[in-house]
């Protein structure tokens, strides 16, 4: 009898080299702007924030969102250079894996 069960690999669906490299991107600069966001963290430990126009609860709640978004801003901006070196190891690693 003959076995007609498919092997996982023919039904995962293989992505274009293109679409893999956009993909790889994006995640590079993802990881570059949460790099950036934890280096900008210490930075506004110290800062004191009085009233009318600061301190409470609720400049310490949306203190990491503004960081976020500084991160993101500053890697689509063009970064530090480090979305560049983590995509250039992710396709050597890529290479060597296949």
């Amino acid at each position: 009898m003959t076995d007609l069960t498919l092997s996982p690999d023919l039904l995962r669906p293989t992505p274009t080299p293109a679409l893999r490299q956009d993909k790889m991107a994006e995640t590079a600069q993802a990881f570059e702007a949460s790099f950036i966001s934890q280096m900008l963290k210490p930075m506004f430990e110290g800062l004191s924030t009085e009233a009318p126009f600061g301190g409470g609860e609720a400049e310490a709640t949306w203190r990491s969102f503004l960081l976020d978004e500084m991160g993101k801003q500053t890697a689509r901006a063009g970064g530090i250079g480090l979305a560049d070196q983590v995509m250039s190891e992710m396709l050597r690693l890529q290479e060597v894996g296949q």
